[in-house]
């Protein structure tokens, strides 16, 4: 008998890697003999780096780089250990949130920088592609700061450079690419994107995550301003419309400056992942997958891990069991979408702390129930 394992992490208590081996754990209880192909995954936001290194062997490089606010960060990318020559950024890793203290927070001084600064270290292992997890970022600067670490120049009418952060972008009059990194043109770059906001307007990056980021109404008005004479000077420039493509506002205006200069292409997180640890090459013969987040609920359904791996799953048949720490509302919706079962770890009544706290043992208990449900199956 074959098992497939492919969750995503549980949220402050668990990795990816670490519920693999839960489940497989509770599994051989029951099922000792059985093959297990364990394959940590994500859906793009945080903890795609660590799934995608851990279901490759891969390895995390750690490196100090320029924070949102200009200081110093430690930030961290992984190399992929596939052969192909591939790593995976979160965008968060260097220009989060994180970085920046509650009372700190105002978009229109934080820069993407030390995106830039991860992207051009991993340019210098000679990583001919690049996953980027867009997502958590403290910056609305359309990713000008990240073009300006891979040598683009931004300038105003006095040919002065601006400064590469939300503020600066109302004064841009130039953009040279002369010194753009020529390595670019030699990798694929693939962005891991789960909305198509486009980069202004009331949809747009400022207007929709700029509140998050610490921007006050008078903030959105000017970011959005900021934003739109952005992209008339990339469409006068360069003859590319990013104000009209699904996705440039993500990670404010970051979906822009990638598809405007890096040739970048969008896809929703999941789909990146799986196609990254080639989660369909493990389907062959497999009898059953288990699969799950830290909670599944009605939101799940809407490009979490569960439904890409469940996806995937059904067009080879094969039945899909959800594993969570809890069930939240309406859990039910993923019945319709090719989960076929889900089951809570926690067993009783506890505080969260204590289902933190307790949840290896809690899930590996859990796994072991439902193969011992999966054996009257095969009776």
């Amino acid at each position: 008998m074959k098992i497939v394992i492919a969750p995503d992490s549980f949220k402050e208590s668990l990795t990816a890697k670490q519920v693999c081996t839960a489940i497989e754990t509770g599994f051989k209880r029951v099922f000792p003999d059985a093959m297990y192909c364990s394959l940590p995954v994500a859906d793009g936001g945080e903890g795609t780096v660590q799934s995608l290194v851990d279901a490759t062997q891969g390895e995390i490089v750690e490196i100090t780089v320029t924070g949102p606010l200009g200081t110093p960060v430690q930030a961290f990318y992984g190399l992929l250990g596939d052969n192909s020559q591939t790593a995976a950024i979160e965008m968060a890793a260097a220009s989060g949130l994180h970085h920046v203290p509650v009372e700190l927070r105002d978009p229109k001084k934080t820069s993407s920088y030390g995106t830039g600064e991860l992207i051009k270290a991993a340019l210098d292992q000679g990583v001919k592609k690049i996953i980027i997890g867009l997502g958590g970022s403290a910056t609305n600067d359309g990713g000008i700061g990240m073009l300006s670490a891979l040598g683009i120049m931004f300038t105003d009418a006095n040919n002065n450079k601006i400064e590469t952060n939300g503020a600066g972008l109302q004064h841009i009059k130039s953009i040279n690419i002369d010194a753009l990194d020529p390595r670019l043109k030699e990798c694929e770059i693939m962005v891991a994107c789960d909305v198509d906001n486009p980069l202004c307007g009331e949809l747009g990056a400022s207007h929709v995550f700029g509140p998050q980021k610490g921007a006050t109404k008078e903030d959105i008005e000017y970011l959005d301003k900021s934003l739109k004479h952005y992209g008339e000077c990339i469409k006068q420039q360069f003859n590319i419309d990013v104000l009209k493509q699904a996705g440039a506002g993500a990670a404010g205006g970051m979906g822009a400056a990638l598809l405007a200069f890096t040739g970048a292409q969008l896809k929703p997180g999941i789909e990146l992942v799986l196609e990254a640890v080639q989660l369909k090459q493990y389907m062959q013969d497999t009898n059953l997958v288990l699969t799950g987040e830290g909670r599944i609920d009605d939101q799940t359904i809407y490009g979490k891990t569960p439904m890409g791996v469940a996806k995937i799953a059904k067009q080879f048949n094969i039945p899909v069991i959800g594993v969570a720490g809890s069930l939240g509302k309406n859990h039910q919706a993923v019945y319709d979408c090719g989960i076929d079962a889900v089951f809570a770890a926690i067993p009783g009544a506890m505080s969260l702390q204590q289902a933190f706290a307790d949840a290896n043992h809690n899930l590996e208990n859990l796994a072991e129930n439902i193969a011992q449900i999966w054996s009257l199956k095969l009776k």
